[in-house]
């Protein structure tokens, strides 16, 4: 028989509170506040793409979310599938940055 442990364990990955890989939504959105340390590649993912304010699911959403990813890749970064959205984290993905970003 399976027991639950009595604690909830402590979370690990990139989608734990505080946001410990400094994830960009994929894509952005236009009413999405801009981190104050927000990384380069995200800056260069809203540059490429502009932010969007299409619903996921809508036929307008889906080229945005298709071209952010690849620009996401293109750079070096890693997708991050977000199944279950949460208040700090709302998007159906994320691009890490990696730790070392191309230069322009």
């Amino acid at each position: 028989m399976f027991v639950l442990p009595a604690y909830p364990a402590e979370c690990q990955g990139c989608l734990c509170p505080g946001d410990p890989c400094n994830l960009c939504p994929l894509p952005a959105m236009k009413d999405a506040p801009i981190k104050d340390d927000e990384p380069d590649l995200c800056k260069r993912i809203r540059q490429q793409v502009p932010p969007t304010d299409a619903q996921p699911g809508s036929n307008e959403y889906f080229p945005s979310f298709d071209r952010s990813v690849a620009v996401c890749v293109r750079e070096g970064g890693d997708v991050i599938r977000n199944r279950k959205q949460t208040a700090e984290f709302p998007a159906r993905a994320y691009c890490k940055p990696p730790t070392i970003l191309k230069k322009e």
